[in-house]
Formats: C-alpha cells, sequence, structure tokens
C-alpha cells in the first residue's frame, strides 16, 4: 500500500491503483520511487498529478495521468500531462484509462510515440 490510506473506490481511483501494482508486480518498478496524487503549482493554480515514477538519482523519471475506463483518452488528457510535465519535467509521458494506455518519450524536443512502457532502469 503506497498511499497508506483508505480511499473512495471511484473508478479512476481504480485505474490508479491497478496501473501501479502493474508497474510493481510486473515491470518491477520500486513502490518507493513511485508518489501518488501530489499536489503541484502551475503559476498559482494548484494541481495534483497522478502518478510520478522517480529515477534511481531520486529525479522525476515518468508522469502518468489516469482517467476512468468510461472516458476516452484523447488530445486533452495528453495536454494535461503536458501542463504538468512544466513544472514537473520528466522523460516519459503516459496515459492511461485501463483499457488503453499510450506513452510517449521526450527526446530532443519532440514526443516520440512508445509501443511500449520503459524497463526499470
Amino acid at each position: 500500500m503506497i498511499r497508506k490510506q483508505w480511499l473512495v473506490l471511484t473508478e479512476e481511483e481504480w485505474v490508479r491503483q491497478n496501473f501501479i501494482q502493474f508497474l510493481i508486480q510486473i515491470l518491477h518498478y520500486p513502490a518507493a520511487f513511485i508518489a501518488v496524487e501530489k499536489e503541484i503549482m502551475l503559476g498559482e493554480l494548484k494541481k495534483r498529478f497522478d502518478i510520478l515514477v522517480y529515477n534511481k538519482d531520486h529525479k522525476p523519471w515518468m508522469m502518468i495521468e489516469c482517467k476512468a475506463p468510461v472516458i476516452p483518452l484523447s488530445d486533452t488528457a495528453l495536454q494535461q500531462v503536458l501542463l504538468y510535465n512544466i513544472t514537473v519535467p520528466v522523460f516519459f509521458l503516459i496515459i492511461t484509462n485501463g483499457e488503453f494506455t499510450y506513452g510517449w518519450e521526450k527526446a530532443n524536443g519532440t514526443l516520440n510515440h512508445m509501443d511500449h512502457l520503459p524497463a526499470w532502469q
């Protein structure tokens, strides 16, 4: 249990919790390097990212935006994670609704679509 608190199991929370377990159990990302729903500032606006994975140097590495399964993944979800990325720059951006997952790697100022999530370093 990463968050160490009880939560209402909304559809989005179900996606978030299952994606975290996928990262830990299947891809072997260490739980200690995963932050969940932390507040960030975008100018004067307070926002919360869904999942942030840090690298071995404790630097932000991957940001994941979760949506409920009934919400189609669109440019809006990508724009949201890109907006958060202004404050918290990462190498990998992921959006998921539990049914579909899309990812991009930032390289040389461009976003490159990924076919699979990166292995833990």
